[in-house]
């Protein structure tokens, strides 16, 4: 697979909180959260974990 397409996994996090009428809701909760709160605070998390898995993909390793 070529480098260059695991950045488009970058481009998750931005498509997923683009749109706030999706997700501007209350319900369902989780721990007393309103979902607007923990899907904002999932992405969060999951583009960090993205950042890190496009990085360990594409880093030029020192023999190759």
């Amino acid at each position: 697979m070529n480098k260059r397409w695991w950045y488009t996994l970058l481009a998750l996090p931005l498509v997923a909180t683009l749109a706030p009428p999706l997700y501007a809701r209350m319900q369902p909760e989780v721990f007393g959260f309103p979902f607007f709160y923990w899907y904002q605070l999932l992405w969060v998390v999951l583009a960090s974990v993205l950042t890190w898995i496009v990085y360990v993909q594409t880093r030029e390793t020192p023999n190759g």
